[in-house]
């Protein structure tokens, strides 16, 4: 046996759970709930892991606890390592999704998450009422990490971009969008045309911005393909925020057709078509292909594409 087998073997894997519930938590009570354990025994799970990482990972700080450096690190390993094992243990020849309780996991921007939400809530409501969904929101561009992170969950949705080559990675379309402007209903613009000029020339709300020489974010990109080099204003990790930002202001934003017409029901916003050629927005769900016969990972990939579908 290898040394590093022996390691493993050594292991009580029970802590991944515990330490999983106590970074997400950050709260010892509530981590025992989640767990099913007494809150002594989480205690004492907890001294068991600070001694493993030399570390204390929570640290008390006011009524309640904030985790150290090293437990931010772990966090999102302990995530990915979590995952891997419910879907290698959930793995078998059959699927019955109104009594399964598995666990999937779906990464998505917020974007993503605002069109496709309420479907996927209500499909495992009706269909798998004890099943588990995760949503983990992206945060930044994926293209470079989406290889690894892609092996450790049920799948990422995300466009095509610098994509399709990846090795080892089945997709599916889901839905088609389109980039179009929004600016404060009473910006000096009114309803009329925009050109190119106006987009050079006005102040920018970018989602995701990253300064040159980093993977761009969607937005970034589009105004690259126009030739344009905006004067960000506002930068924010969303998309849903961004409506809201151009509200009262002269600024200008590049959001998803489908984002910006359900922000204009309730913002006072104008959606203007975005001059320069048209490109569209693929919505794209991403998986590795070691769940490609995963009869629950079928199940999810077929409701998604019949989700996609009604959405036309």
């Amino acid at each position: 046996m290898s040394r590093r087998t022996t390691q493993l073997a050594g292991l009580d894997l029970n802590l991944l759970v515990v330490l999983r519930e106590l970074l997400r938590e950050r709260n010892v009570t509530r981590a025992a709930e989640r767990v099913g354990v007494s809150q002594p025994a989480l205690s004492a799970a907890l001294a068991r892991l600070r001694r493993h990482f030399d570390d204390e990972l929570l640290v008390r700080e006011g009524r309640g606890y904030v985790l150290t450096p090293l437990a931010r690190q772990l966090g999102r390993q302990v995530e990915d390592v979590c995952a891997a094992a419910e879907q290698l243990f959930a793995t078998g020849s059959s699927f019955a999704p109104g009594t399964s309780v598995r666990e999937f996991t779906l990464l998505m921007a917020d974007y993503t998450l605002a069109v496709i939400g309420q479907p996927l809530a209500e499909l495992f409501e009706r269909e798998a009422p004890r099943a588990r969904l995760r949503i983990r929101l992206v945060r930044e561009s994926l293209s470079v990490d989406l290889p690894r992170v892609a092996r450790f969950v049920d799948g990422v949705v995300a466009p095509p971009i610098e994509l399709e080559e990846l090795p080892k990675l089945r997709s599916l379309e889901l839905f088609r969008d389109e980039w179009v402007c929004v600016v404060w209903a009473g910006h000096e613009l009114g309803d009329g045309g925009l050109t190119l000029p106006d987009l050079q020339r006005l102040d920018w709300v970018v989602p995701y911005h990253r300064e040159p020489g980093v993977p761009l974010p969607p937005v970034s990109r589009r105004l690259a393909a126009l030739g344009l080099v905006p004067r960000v204003a506002m930068s924010v990790e969303s998309y849903q925020a961004v409506p809201a930002l151009v509200v009262g202001t002269h600024r200008i934003a590049l959001v998803q057709r489908r984002l910006a017409v359900e922000f204009a029901k309730r913002l006072d916003i104008a959606v203007l078509e975005c001059p320069g050629e048209p490109e569209g927005i693929v919505e794209t769900l991403w998986w590795h292909d070691d769940l490609d016969l995963d009869p629950a990972h079928a199940w999810l990939r077929e409701e998604l594409r019949g989700i996609g579908e009604r959405l036309g």
